[in-house]
């Protein structure tokens, strides 16, 4: 006789594992954080991106300005770069900047249109840094910081 109880538990639990299994290999976009090519600056750490791109820190470790460029609104490489530095949503990261935006205590990074338009940014201006998928490194940005493959 078949217990219809435990079998709705099983398949139930099965879903959620897939479900599980699937959001975490969803996110699979291997960045990249650059500056200029010309920048100082050749490594930073996690806790130093982290610091630039919450608004913790307005420069570089060497005092020099820095300008983070984030990827459009709403797109999965912006959500997936958030959820890989600091463990959060985009969601969380917009609530995250309209509380600083409020208290006037620091302004988010500064929007670009595409991953392209990133590039351009930062090849073009040696106080920019972002973030971008590894495969699209080009010779006019710097590496500064990768993930760790894991």
């Amino acid at each position: 006789m078949i217990n219809y109880h435990n079998l709705l538990r099983y398949l139930s639990l099965c879903l959620t594992l897939n479900m599980l299994l699937f959001s975490v290999n969803a996110s699979t976009t291997e960045f990249v954080v650059v500056v200029n090519k010309n920048n100082t600056i050749n490594a930073l750490s996690k806790r130093e991106v982290i610091d630039i791109y919450m608004g913790r820190y307005l420069t570089f470790p060497d005092g020099e300005i820095s300008q983070p460029l984030d990827l459009p609104a709403q797109s999965t490489l912006k959500n997936d770069f958030y959820q890989q530095l600091v463990n959060k949503d985009e969601q969380k990261i917009n609530a995250y900047w309209a509380r600083l935006l409020f208290s006037g205590r620091a302004k988010p990074p500064s929007p670009s249109a595409s991953v392209e338009d990133a590039l351009n940014k930062v090849a073009t201006s040696q106080f920019a840094i972002g973030y971008i998928p590894k495969s699209q490194i080009t010779d006019a940005v710097k590496v500064v910081y990768q993930f760790d493959e894991n």
